[in-house]
C-alpha cells in the first residue's frame, strides 16, 4: 500500500474530501467546485480535486435528487404540451395524425426516423426518446423480418 494512503482515517481527519452526507456539504462541495474550475490553469492537484469533487457530488446527487426514468410517450406528450403543440403538429415527425395517436397510447414504438426527427426538432439528444426496453424499430420494412 502506498504511503498517501498508509492511513485514510487520518488525511479525512485533517479536512482530506470525504462523502457528501447532507445537503450543507453539497453546497460547500459545489461552492469549491466552481472555484476550481474557474481556474485558468489549474495544477495537476487542482485536477485530481475536481476530478474527485466531480465524483462525490455526482453521487450525492444521483442518490438523493435523481430524475426518474420515463417512456418515450410520456416524454412527447410533456413536450407536446410545454410548447403550446397538438398531435396534428407533430405529423411531420410521425407521417399521420393516427400515428402520433398510436405513438402516444402505447400501441407503437418510434421508428429510427422518428427518433431522428423527434431530436431535431426539439434539439434533445436521440437518447431521450429510446428508453431502456423502448428501442425504436429499425424500419418499417425490413426484407425477412416480421412485424409484431
Amino acid at each position: 500500500m502506498s504511503t498517501i494512503l498508509a492511513n485514510p482515517a487520518k488525511m479525512i481527519a485533517h479536512g482530506a474530501p470525504r462523502v457528501i452526507h447532507n445537503d450543507m456539504e453539497l453546497e460547500a462541495y459545489t461552492k469549491v467546485l466552481f472555484q476550481l474550475t474557474a481556474l485558468e490553469n489549474p495544477s495537476p492537484s487542482e485536477v485530481e480535486a475536481i476530478e474527485l469533487l466531480t465524483l462525490l457530488v455526482e453521487r450525492y446527487e444521483h442518490l438523493h435528487y435523481s430524475i426518474p426514468a420515463t417512456d418515450a410517450p410520456s416524454i412527447i406528450r410533456f413536450l407536446i404540451q410545454q410548447q403550446g403543440l397538438t398531435q396534428r403538429d407533430m405529423i411531420p415527425e410521425f407521417g399521420s395524425e393516427s400515428a402520433v395517436s398510436m405513438f402516444l397510447s402505447g400501441h407503437r414504438k418510434l421508428t429510427l426516423e422518428q427518433v431522428r426527427k423527434l431530436s431535431l426538432r426539439f434539439k434533445l439528444p436521440a437518447d431521450i426518446f429510446i428508453a431502456q426496453g423502448n428501442e425504436p424499430l429499425q424500419s418499417r420494412s425490413q426484407p425477412g423480418r416480421r412485424r409484431a
